[in-house]
């Protein structure tokens, strides 16, 4: 284990960065015939604890990244993403440009670019695409060009027991691997649990590399308070390292540590593997509500710190939880903790039920009301049955599911489902009523319409629905085919360590050991579709009042000279207003995709595959690239967010922009998001009727709902004076942000969302 000396992580040398790069690729070279799980483990002993940073001033954990250009994990960072072994080519460049990167080295980084250009996992996932795979999926820059359906590269969405992992600890894990491996007869699953073994070895490593570092910085400490913290965190990682934990500190940087290390990057039910600690530790006066609260900050800290958006989910609430009252305790503290740092980070998720103590949903209610986003709030009576039924799993397991990411749903350590397609759904429209055609590259885009007339609404229907298909078939292929690349590549040991069933089974996560291996594809523009085909409906078929190609033309031009048509278009009906004629569309749209979608299960190997309409940012890159549409909105602005209705169309008040949304099955999707904007003057002065509101909301079948809370026109003047509104956050779709933190077109996309006040 190489020592570096304190401080160097965060000013990490170009060269000695080269070193590592040298380092990563000689092993990956020399256990090129070997199991995949030697290699893993071989290569983990390269990276770690070399990529972790430092402790820095005011945290009370450890544990923090510095991903470099070239390493293994299942889910890399950044814009090119990534999973297995992950050579990122921004940050290559990056080291190019730096003065003190010796000529020798430079030659050296060369060589490695040109190897790794051919060795990634992305690289060998598209290269095993079949012809008609590579047709339909030409290109994988989502966010820089125009098309339907783009495949994503990631193993996404863990969930890892981390109750057995502060249960056993790591000497108890390693007990329990090497008992398996002496009790079989496989010589595979020998080399798998010893791989194992060696990859916790690695992990007790990065434990003792902390202990080492926070001692230390004890005897450098700027003040006797610094001092005691960090030495208290010595103690805690030297524990860790040998024993299972015995009190919250000690729980919580194991856990994280664990979640970092492995690359998983959502926290689980935290209250559920937390509690019991937080009970035992004030009950013996080893912490009082105070201190616990500062702790607690510092767990907050530290995972602001991993600067995961998009990801970063830590669950409260629910049903499921083993003891409950403790559990609740926990979610308490933790509620008030979102509320006291105010930051994107983490994702604090309460789920609730019928039953369950109504203090966490008041409390929740209330940070709130001062303008957090978090809690997040996922109705458990609607959520647990939908799971069970889209998922076909025993309610028993259906009880743990758990939001990940951006609002996808896994069953907590035992199914994997990640997300690895985006579908513009609107975009598919536009190339269809374009005869195949994308206007914006002149290229054909998916299966050949021919000589398609569309004489009838049902022949367009027909049309778009065939095309949709066509991309929803070929998506589902890709994620098993990316599984598949992914299995071949590496076994993912940190991860497969607490997921259900893989070491009973003997197997890594994606080589027949998780329970369950689903996938996810990410839809967008569900909500514009729907309004447009209401719209192309009664404009052009029902009222005949103007040709489809005369609308088609219209639309080209962005309604330019169009200004009547642009006024008819918009004043039609829309989701969000409780018009059964829009709402009748938009279950027609969303049972389409989401039916389809879901029978993708008995055409692949996956145990399910299901739509979420999720919603990031996405609505607002894709589209960029998709012109005009039917439901008035102009080319190349935002479409809707999930499945709320379209900025500014919701014009029925809240009650009625609820009833539209309770239309929308919950049962056949693996997760949608609700964005809702409030203004402060509900929260403060009618509480009451906000809650019963909310109530009937979910007593009607709400599954989830997102908030923003905001002053009626904070978003305006945050605008035109960010430096005054630096405390503003918002929910963008499935993560929040800084207002003043996001591009002018996401801004806007939030500031012309309707505000209840």
């Amino acid at each position: 284990m190489e020592v570096i000396p304190v401080g160097a992580r965060s000013k990490m040398d170009v060269n000695r960065m080269v070193k590592y790069m040298k380092d990563f690729t000689e092993v990956y070279l020399q256990h090129q015939d070997s199991p995949v799980a030697v290699r893993e483990a071989a290569i983990l002993k390269v990276q770690y604890p070399f990529i972790m940073g430092d402790i820095e001033e005011g945290d009370l954990f450890a544990g923090r990244l510095h991903w470099p250009a070239l390493s293994f994990t299942p889910q890399a960072d950044g814009n090119e993403g990534g999973f297995g072994y992950v050579f990122n080519f921004s940050k290559t460049a990056l080291l190019f440009e730096d003065p003190s990167l010796t000529s020798s080295n430079r030659r050296l980084l060369l060589e490695l670019r040109e190897f790794w250009k051919n060795h990634h996992s992305s690289f060998k996932t598209r290269q095993a695409y079949p012809p008609h795979i590579k047709e339909g999926l030409p290109g994988d820059n989502w966010t820089g060009e125009s098309g339907v359906a783009f495949p994503l590269y990631r193993i996404a969405g863990t969930h890892l027991n981390y109750k057995k992992l502060v249960q056993k600890g790591i000497g108890g894990l390693e007990e329990e691997i090497a008992t398996r491996k002496q009790h079989t007869t496989s010589e595979e699953k020998k080399i798998f649990y010893q791989s194992c073994l060696d990859a916790l070895g690695c992990f007790r490593d990065v434990c003792l590399y902390y202990e080492a570092q926070a001692w230390e910085k004890s005897r450098m400490a700027s003040s006797a308070e610094r001092k005691r913290e960090l030495e208290e965190m010595a103690v805690s990682l030297g524990h860790i390292a040998s024993d299972k934990p015995a009190t919250l500190r000690e729980a919580i940087q194991l856990t994280f540590l664990y979640c970092l290390v492995s690359g998983s990057q959502n926290y689980g039910r935290i209250d559920d593997y937390l509690g019991d600690f937080l009970e035992e530790d004030l009950n013996h006066g080893i912490l009082t509500r105070e201190s616990a609260l500062k702790l607690f900050e510092g767990y907050w800290r530290i995972m602001i710190a991993r600067m995961a958006p998009y990801d970063g989910r830590a669950i409260v609430g629910g049903r499921g939880r083993s003891n409950e009252p403790a559990a609740d305790r926990l979610a308490l503290l933790a509620i008030e903790t979102a509320g006291r740092v105010m930051d994107i980070l983490p994702q604090l998720t309460l789920r609730f039920y019928r039953g369950q103590n109504p203090l966490l949903y008041q409390r929740a209610l209330d940070v709130l009301g001062k303008g957090s986003t978090f809690p997040m709030l996922y109705n458990d009576e609607v959520n647990i049955p939908s799971v069970q039924k889209a998922m076909e799993v025993p309610y028993e397991e259906a009880v743990d599911y758990l939001p990940f990411g951006c609002g996808e749903y896994v069953l907590y350590h035992k199914s994997i489902a990640t997300p690895s397609s985006v579908l513009n759904l609107l975009k598919c429209l536009e190339v269809t009523l374009h005869k195949g055609i994308d206007p914006l590259t002149g290229k054909r885009t998916g299966i050949d319409l021919g000589g398609v007339e569309f004489r009838s609404f049902d022949d367009l229907w027909s049309a778009y629905a065939k095309k949709l298909e066509y991309f929803i078939d070929i998506l589902a292929e890709q994620e098993e085919i990316e599984y598949k690349v992914a299995a071949k590549e590496a076994d993912y040991l940190l991860l497969g360590i607490l997921f259900d069933d893989c070491l009973e089974r003997g197997k890594g996560i994606l080589n027949g050991g998780a329970r369950y291996l689903g996938g996810t594809m990410e839809t967008y523009g569900n909500v514009n579709t729907a309004d447009s085909f209401t719209a192309i409906r009664y404009m052009v078929y029902d009222q005949q009042k103007i040709s489809l190609e005369e609308l088609v033309h219209a639309m080209d031009k962005d309604f330019e000279g169009d200004s009547q048509l642009h006024r008819q278009l918009l004043n039609l009906p829309k989701f969000g207003n409780d018009e059964e004629e829009a709402d009748e569309m938009a279950r027609r749209v969303h049972e389409h995709v989401c039916l389809y979608t879901r029978n993708q299960r008995n055409r692949t190997g996956l145990h399910h595959y299901l739509v979420v309409n999720i919603n990031n940012d996405a609505n607002t890159t894709l589209g960029r690239f998709t012109c005009a549409s039917a439901d008035g909105r102009k080319a190349f602005t935002s479409m809707a967010n999930g499945n709320s209705p379209m900025m500014g169309m919701d014009k029925k008040g809240i009650t009625a922009m609820f009833n539209s949304m309770l239309k929308m099955d919950t049962s056949i999707h693996a997760g949608a998001v609700q964005n809702v904007k409030f203004s402060k003057e509900i929260f403060s002065k009618y509480r009451s009727k906000l809650e019963a509101l909310l109530e009937s909301y979910f007593n009607h079948g709400g599954a989830q709902l997102m908030l923003t809370v905001v002053g009626k026109d904070d978003l305006q003047k945050a605008m035109e004076h960010p430096e005054q509104y630096q405390h503003i956050i918002v929910r963008v779709g499935g993560f929040s942000a800084r207002f003043v933190e996001l591009n002018k077109a996401v801004q806007k996309e939030i500031l012309t969302r309707t505000l209840y006040a």
